[in-house]
């Protein structure tokens, strides 16, 4: 029986949020422990800015707060940080980042540029190949 609901453990790493300058929106740092693989999953809604740009970089490290922490290097990912951006034009649009690093610990941030309207922005990692199932 094929059954992802027992293998896979969801966790936020953007809350739903809409900002309307260029602060970089940094998230929650998700820690690997138990798993061997995880994709992020980022969400745009009704991007209202005309010229705005979206760049994704992902961090990862061995430190629970990341103190170490240094951009993941592309043989890591699975696809890439670019590919996972976005312009105004990607109005409820949705895209994956996958990790395949060694790392405990990752962190996504999304830096706008030229964002002076509503851009309302989520990211959720994915956590797969559980060591231990079923995953509460």
């Amino acid at each position: 029986m094929r059954d992802t609901y027992h293998s896979l453990k969801f966790v936020t790493a953007i809350a739903p949020v809409t900002i309307a300058d260029n602060t970089p929106i940094v998230g929650a740092i998700v820690s690997h422990a138990d798993f061997q693989s995880l994709t992020y999953a980022i969400q745009t809604g009704t991007l209202a800015d005309a010229d705005a740009t979206f760049a994704v970089l992902l961090e990862h490290g061995d430190a629970a707060d990341l103190s170490d922490a240094v951009p993941v290097p592309d043989e890591s990912l699975i696809g890439t940080e670019a590919l996972a951006g976005f312009t105004f034009a990607n109005d409820a649009a949705t895209r994956k980042l996958g990790y395949i690093g060694d790392m405990g610990f990752t962190r996504l941030t999304i830096t706008p540029t030229g964002n002076t309207g509503s851009a309302p922005v989520s990211a959720m990692g994915v956590l797969s190949h559980a060591n231990t199932r079923p995953v509460a």
